[in-house]
C-alpha cells in the first residue's frame, strides 16, 4: 500500500463516526424486530442491542489497534432478518439465544480450522446469495402488507422514505422510523413513557436441537457468506491483503458469544461501512485508518447506551409499521442477494429452487426453511454439476 503525508486527526475520527450513524441508523429497527420475534421483551431487546454495540466497540478496538488495520464490526444485518423470519417458531428467547451461541462457535471454528473456513468459501454463490434474498422476501413485503392493512400511516411512511432515498439516503429509514412511532403515538393517551437506564440482562441459553439447526445453522451461514467473507474482500480490494483471518473470524466469534449471553444475535466484520473506514476518505495514510474503525467502534458504544430509550420508542410503535420500516431498510441487501443469485446463467435454477425453498417459510420435522432451503441449493448444484452418465445422450438420440 501507498503512503503519503496524514491528514489530520479529525478525518479518521469523523468516518468512523459516520460509518457508525450510518449503520445504527439503518439497521437497529431490524435488530429490535428480529429479537422481538423470537421471544425478547423490550428490556430483553434493548439488552441485546447494547451488548451487540459493546462486542462490536471492544473487537474494533482491541483488534484495530494490534493490527494496526481498520478492522470494523457490525450486527449481522441478514441474521437480524433470518430472527424475524423464525418469528413464534423458536419457543423462547433462551432457544433463540442457544442457536446464536452455536453461531458463535462455529465462526470461533472456522477462524481456528482453515480447512472448514476454505469449505465455507466454497459455498455456491447462486446458493449463499440465493438463501440471503429467501430470507429477506417475506420481510421486504412487510411495506405492502402494511399499506394493505393501515393504508394512510403505511403509505406516509414509504412516501418519506422514497423521497428521502432519492435525497438523503442515510436519513430515509430513520425518518421513516419516526413517522411510523408520531402514527402510533398519536393514538396512545399517555404519550410513551421511556427508561433511559441502560442495562444488560442475562439470557441462560437453552440447548433445543430443533432450533439449533433451523436457526442456528442458517444465522452462520447467512453471516459468513453475507457478511464476514465480503468484509475481508472488499478490504483486499482496498489493499490489505495481510488480514489475519483466523485471529478475525475468532474475535468475532467470542464477541458474538459473549454478546449472546445478554440476548444479541451475532457480530461480524463489516462489509459495507469497510468501504467509509478502510477507504481513501479515512485518510490519505492508509496506515492511520484504524484509527476511523476505533472511531466507529466508539461510534456505536455511545449510540448503544440509548438502546433502551430506543427500545422503548420502536416497542411503542404499531408492529405493522415496524416490520414495514424494517422492509423498506432490506430492499439493498435483498437485491444484493438476488443479483449475486442470478449472475451467472448456467446456475439460475439452482438459485431459483434454493430461493423458492427459503421463500416458502417450510417447517419440516421442526427445522425451519432457511435450512432446507440451503440443503435444496447444494443438492441441486451438486446434480447439475455432476458428470453425464454414458450413455446418456446415445439413448435420448434413439
Amino acid at each position: 500500500m501507498e503512503t503519503s503525508v496524514p491528514g489530520p486527526l479529525s478525518q479518521p475520527l469523523a468516518a468512523g463516526a459516520v460509518a457508525a450513524l450510518t449503520g445504527f441508523a439503518s439497521s437497529f429497527v431490524l435488530v429490535l424486530a428480529g429479537l422481538t420475534a423470537v421471544g425478547a421483551s423490550p428490556a430483553q431487546a434493548a439488552s441485546g442491542l447494547l451488548a451487540l454495540c459493546l462486542a462490536q466497540f471492544a473487537l474494533a478496538a482491541l483488534l484495530s489497534w494490534r493490527t494496526r488495520l481498520p478492522l470494523s464490526f457490525v450486527w449481522s444485518t441478514p441474521g437480524a432478518a433470518l430472527l424475524v423470519a423464525a418469528q413464534g417458531r423458536t419457543g423462547s428467547l433462551d432457544a433463540a439465544v442457544g442457536a446464536f451461541g452455536l453461531c458463535a462457535l462455529l465462526v470461533v471454528v472456522t477462524g481456528a480450522w482453515p480447512a472448514l473456513a476454505r469449505l465455507v468459501r466454497r459455498v455456491p454463490t447462486p446458493v449463499a446469495g440465493a438463501l440471503l434474498a429467501g430470507v429477506l422476501f417475506p420481510l421486504c413485503l412487510a411495506p405492502v402488507t402494511a399499506v394493505g392493512r393501515v393504508p394512510a400511516p403505511a403509505l406516509l411512511v414509504v412516501l418519506v422514505w422514497l423521497v428521502l432515498r432519492r435525497s438523503r439516503p442515510p436519513l430515509a429509514v430513520p425518518a421513516a422510523m419516526v413517522v411510523a412511532l408520531a402514527a402510533t403515538v398519536a393514538d396512545l393517551p399517555g404519550g410513551v413513557a421511556l427508561d433511559w437506564v441502560p442495562r444488560l440482562t442475562p439470557v441462560l441459553p437453552e440447548l433445543d436441537p430443533f432450533v439449533l439447526v433451523s436457526l442456528g445453522v442458517p444465522l452462520y451461514v447467512v453471516t459468513m457468506a453475507g457478511q464476514n467473507i465480503p468484509g475481508f474482500t472488499i478490504l483486499e480490494q482496498l489493499g490489505y491483503r495481510d488480514v489475519p483471518t483466523g485471529r478475525v473470524l475468532v474475535g468475532a466469534g467470542l464477541g458474538s458469544g459473549a454478546a449472546a449471553l445478554f440476548g444479541g444475535h451475532t457480530v461480524n466484520l463489516s462489509a459495507l461501512a469497510a468501504g467509509i473506514i478502510a477507504g481513501p476518505g479515512a485518510d490519505r495514510d492508509p496506515a492511520r485508518r484504524w484509527i476511523a474503525a476505533v472511531a466507529g467502534g466508539a461510534g456505536y458504544l455511545v449510540l448503544g447506551l440509548l438502546a433502551a430509550p430506543i427500545a422503548g420508542l420502536v416497542g411503542s410503535t404499531d408492529p405493522v409499521l415496524v416490520e414495514a420500516v424494517a422492509g423498506l431498510a432490506l430492499l439493498d441487501s435483498f437485491v444484493g442477494g438476488l443479483v449475486s443469485a442470478l449472475a451467472d446463467a448456467a446456475h439460475r435454477v439452482t438459485a431459483g429452487a434454493t430461493f423458492a425453498v427459503v421463500a416458502s417459510g417450510l417447517t419440516f420435522a421442526g427445522i425451519g426453511s432457511a435450512f432446507w432451503g440451503l440443503l435444496a441449493g447444494l443438492a441441486v448444484f451438486a446434480v447439475l454439476r455432476a458428470p453425464a452418465l454414458p450413455g446418456r445422450h446415445r439413448s435420448a438420440r434413439s
